[in-house]
């Protein structure tokens, strides 16, 4: 796929005027024109190559998971990147790095800063050199202590609008909450005024007012800015709650879809090689919807439900739900891609299964997680139900059983990657999964937090020490999981945009073919989702060399093992 070409101004001009108006469009227009004479230089292109190839997989990771003595936490990643992980990860997130106040990041206190105790900005530079980063821009909030919301209670007129201020008594009975805090939060201004400020996170974490233009303007320059700083991926986070309208759902509304719109015309005007990623944990169906057209909102979208679904399949041993499910996927346009993880700095999101998945399969998720001492998180309905959102462990530990033998463990873990690895689209591995690491309990007692249980520091000196142990459910972890990304950047059949066909094996079988049979090579990815050897009949059509291993599977039933995995390039007909 070849990079973008920049658009005219009449795109952006009528998404613009379809949000504020006629007379507003221009002023809007003409103020991020300015923005982009501004970092114009900055934010220059590098590449007219395609923005995404098979031979880009994304590590996650925050900015202090790894540290050593008093070096800066950034210096002490990038030297881990440049022993470890160069040439394997060729993208790598770094969770929010600004001042925050709470949430581990993602209340931002100033979006145009980094955080003292983890480097500076040369460091997210010198990072860039060696791989493409991805930057959160954390949009749908601000920190209560930034700025914007001091000068927003100061009563500065500059910003008397940023922020939304709602009647109490204004029927909210409908918003779609992904928390059990309250919706609105009270604060009082420098006047002694009473503020109903809504905030759909915490009440620390105060929501942005998209229908004031100059939060818009002001959003697009934390952008642009970033950009100029090197990051050429930019996640945009919990963009489904943008925009709000008491009296309905304030989720993925028709107006959100506008914004992103908007965003992504600015910044491909700016830099069309940086890629546009939206986070919206919801399901499936309203997931997807951010592809827009394939051409106009996100280039790449979390597929939110892979991570329930893989766990589901390992733990049942059933993998119906997901091969339905997977046969499905589809994307408006060969321009945009799914992003396929299992594990992320937040725990596994149950809500976008709730429409494949029944209840009592969920409840398996959920009994999964209990018995691995994991913790279960919750929002609130309208009507007061409380309903399950997220699975706080390592996915490691929620697939794993207790008393099963470390090979065993290692397998089903490895399967559970090498699935993601094999889906359409572009994969990503969070860093505790790479490192094999298993639930943080004293860091959850610590913080008085669940999804602390997934965000362990580690000192660099006892990373080195438990890979160099090569019998170490930590190094069998790192080493078969480099081996799998090592061998898919090998194989044009990877491409994000490559085709693919889910093959019906049984339900304890979940198999996928990448490529196009008519243009070129294709390969096979079968996976045993249990622990019991299946008789598997491969057909002549996808027998060929077995990837990982190195033998040749000819035709006819073979014996395939336990959580085994197979890539199959296909002999040439």
């Amino acid at each position: 796929m070849n990079a973008r070409p920049k658009s005219g101004d009449d795109r952006q001009n009528r998404y613009l005027r379809k949000l504020y108006g006629d007379a507003q469009a221009p002023i809007i227009s003409a103020k991020i024109t300015a923005l982009q004479e501004k970092y114009g230089n900055a934010a220059k292109q590098n590449s007219d190559a395609a923005l995404l190839t098979e031979k880009d997989v994304l590590l996650i990771t925050y900015g202090d998971t790894l540290t050593h003595n008093t070096a800066p936490p950034l210096k002490v990643f990038h030297r881990f990147y440049r022993e470890y992980l160069q040439g394997i990860f060729d993208l790598v997130h770094i969770l929010p790095f600004h001042p925050y106040s709470s949430d581990d990041g993602f209340s931002v206190i100033d979006y145009f800063a980094v955080r003292d105790d983890l480097g500076s900005w040369d460091d997210i530079g010198d990072l860039g050199n060696d791989c493409r980063v991805m930057a959160d821009a954390v949009i749908n909030h601000t920190s209560s202590q930034s700025e914007w919301f001091t000068k927003y209670l100061d009563r500065d007129p500059r910003f008397s609008d940023f922020y939304i201020d709602c009647d109490p008594e204004s029927d909210t009975s409908s918003v779609v909450r992904p928390r059990t805090s309250p919706l609105l939060t009270r604060f009082h201004d420098s006047g002694g005024t009473a503020r109903y400020v809504w905030t759909t996170f915490s009440p620390d974490q105060v929501d942005l007012n998209f229908r004031n233009p100059d939060v818009l303007v002001a959003v697009i320059d934390v952008l642009f800015f970033l950009i100029s700083k090197g990051p050429r991926l930019l996640r945009l986070d919990a963009v489904t709650y943008l925009w709000k309208e008491p009296g309905t759902s304030s989720a993925n509304l028709p107006e959100t879809h506008v914004l992103i719109k908007i965003m992504r015309q600015a910044v491909s005007s700016l830099c069309s090689e940086v890629v546009v990623v939206t986070e919206t944990n919801v399901p499936h169906r309203e997931n997807v919807a951010y592809f827009g057209d394939g051409r106009d909102e996100a280039h790449m979208v979390y597929n939110f439900a892979l991570p329930p679904l893989i766990a589901y399949s390992l733990i049942a041993g059933d993998g119906r739900h997901l091969s339905d499910w997977a046969s499905h996927l589809s994307t408006p346009s060969d321009e945009v891609c799914f992003l396929n993880f299992t594990a992320s700095h937040d725990g596994v999101g149950v809500r976008p299964v709730e429409e494949i998945l029944t209840d009592g399969e969920l409840q398996t998720l959920v009994d999964a997680t209990l018995a691995s001492k994991g913790m279960v998180s919750y929002r609130t309905l309208s009507d007061g139900e409380e309903r399950p959102y997220e699975l706080n462990c390592t996915f490691l530990d929620l697939i794993s059983r207790e008393t099963e033998d470390v090979a065993s463990t290692v397998s089903r873990f490895v399967t559970s990657q090498a699935i993601v690895l094999a889906m359409p689209g572009v994969p990503a591995i969070y860093i505790q999964s790479l490192l094999g690491t298993r639930n943080d309990l004293q860091g959850v007692e610590r913080s008085g937090r669940a999804r602390s249980i997934n965000r362990s520091r580690h000192d660099y000196s006892d990373v080195v020490t438990a890979l160099s142990r090569t019998e170490s459910l930590e190094a069998r972890i790192f080493e078969r999981l480099t081996h799998l990304i090592r061998m898919r950047r090998q194989q044009d059949a990877f491409d994000p945009y490559a085709p693919f066909e889910v093959l019906d094996h049984g339900d304890s079988i979940f198999a996928i073919r990448r490529g196009d049979p008519m243009s070129g090579a294709t390969i096979t990815c079968i996976n045993n989702l249990t622990d019991k050897d299946v008789l598997l009949e491969i057909s002549d059509v996808v027998s060929g060399q077995e990837l990982l291993g190195g033998a040749n599977v000819p035709a006819g039933k073979h014996l395939f093992p336990p959580y085994a995995v197979w890539w199959l390039l296909a002999d040439k007909q």
